[in-house]
């Protein structure tokens, strides 16, 4: 019930319902059927804007030969398979849909196969929802036409951004591991990839790509891989194989393969500072002559910095890259990412003491296995005054930073379901 799948097949059928109920049976086949895939491309158009920032351009190729071969074909073979006890109509099925598959495949594989773009408002999606039942209505309604103007906000507003001198900085929720989406003016950074889920899946593909999609990012530039953990590094191939990707900054071995993927790397070092957009990047860590021996005091650390406030990205730094940090006397921010997961070995006092910050945002895993926030960091930061939002209880945090103080915006408050509202009295 919950997945939008469920959804957009009942929105189809309901959309052949509504471009059939003029139909008067003296119509040829082969119109009534261009005119349902017409129906089914523009009506689910809005929704799929909204949902996946993206409409298919090669549907109506890949229905012509899928729906009916479907209905006609392998169903039937696979419902007589069910009463006759022959093991060749179930052979002949598999083979059927696996050949349906390849065409399927080959069909997205097609150049410009696919409409992309950031996500619409809503109000934009529901105005171009009855754009579409104003543009199918039954041919003698006058002015059909009209309902592509009540499209065009979903197809042409541009995506919001930050304005010069802000910066937004997502930290997704990504399960165990980390992924931080930074955004300015113009300008798109992106903080570890997160993890690989298997052989056929990453968090690159599934979560990150897409969020960048849907806010409107085609283009990164710049990807940072903080040290060579696969929780932090596992998503890197899926986005930089769906974008381009200006520059990569890493702590990575020489020999890692995502280095050859990228057009131009450079290993992160204290002092690295650039602007994009009135916005200040400065990497803290690792020092040039820094005696980390662990990998995870090896992580690229980021501070982005406004003229309201900043926040400091730490990777999985633990004590020994911690102490380096604050001793350098340049590790004040207002926003901290909690280093290496609320791990037992980070957020020692003397980073807390040197930080100072106001706010604190975990990027956890729901359950995590390795017991993150550990207790006594919670302790830690409660001691502090500071309450951490955390991504496996709140999802993705984004915070905003400009001119006045940072704002933090939780995505389970913004977008809550009426399961998250806690009943009255409770």
């Amino acid at each position: 019930m919950l997945q939008a799948g469920f959804w957009l097949s009942f929105g189809a059928v309901a959309l052949i319902f509504y471009v059939a109920s003029g139909w008067t049976g003296r119509e040829a086949r082969a119109l009534q059927w261009l005119r349902v895939q017409w129906a089914i491309t523009a009506g689910l158009a809005p929704a799929a804007l909204f949902l996946f920032s993206q409409v298919s351009v090669v549907g109506p190729l890949a229905n012509a030969l899928a729906i009916p071969f479907v209905s006609a074909v392998i169903t039937p073979l696979a419902l007589l398979a069910a009463v006759l006890p022959l093991d060749a109509l179930l052979h002949l099925a598999e083979w059927l849909t696996q050949w349906l598959l390849e065409y399927l495949d080959w069909c997205a594989q097609l150049p410009a196969a696919a409409w992309q773009q950031h996500a619409p408002p809503l109000w934009a999606t529901l105005l171009a929802l009855a754009g579409v039942a104003w543009l199918l209505l039954p041919a003698g309604f006058p002015w059909r036409a009209l309902g592509i103007a009540l499209m065009a906000p979903a197809f042409a507003l541009p995506a919001p951004a930050p304005a010069p001198g802000e910066a937004w900085v997502t930290t997704l929720d990504v399960g165990q591991g980390l992924a931080v989406v930074v955004r300015t003016a113009n300008r798109a950074l992106l903080y570890d990839a997160g993890p690989a889920f298997g052989a056929e899946a990453d968090s690159g593909e599934r979560i990150v790509a897409p969020y960048l999609r849907a806010t409107g990012v085609g283009r990164l530039d710049a990807l940072v891989l903080t040290h060579n953990d696969t929780d932090h590094t596992g998503g890197a191939w899926s986005v930089l194989a769906a974008m381009e990707v200006a520059r990569l900054l890493h702590s990575l071995p020489g020999s890692h393969p995502a280095l050859a993927l990228a057009a131009a790397t450079q290993r992160c070092a204290r002092g690295m500072a650039w602007e994009w957009d009135g916005v200040s990047f400065e990497m803290l860590h690792p020092a040039p002559t820094s005696a980390a021996r662990r990998r995870n005091d090896e992580s690229c650390v980021l501070r982005v910095r406004t003229a309201g406030g900043a926040m400091l990205l730490t990777g999985d730094i633990e004590r020994g890259a911690e102490m380096e940090i604050a001793r350098s006397g340049l590790a004040r921010a207002d926003v901290l990412l909690v280093p290496h997961h609320g791990s037992r070995t980070s957020s020692s006092a003397e980073l807390l003491d040197a930080v100072r910050p106001r706010h604190a945002i975990i990027a956890v895993g729901y359950r995590s296995r390795f017991g993150h926030p550990h207790a006594e960091v919670l302790a830690r930061y409660a001691a502090a005054g500071i309450a951490p939002l955390r991504t496996d209880r709140d999802g993705a945090v984004t915070v905003r930073l400009g001119a006045g103080a940072p704002g933090l915006e939780p995505e389970r408050a913004r977008r809550a379901r009426y399961w998250h509202v806690p009943p009255p009295g409770a």
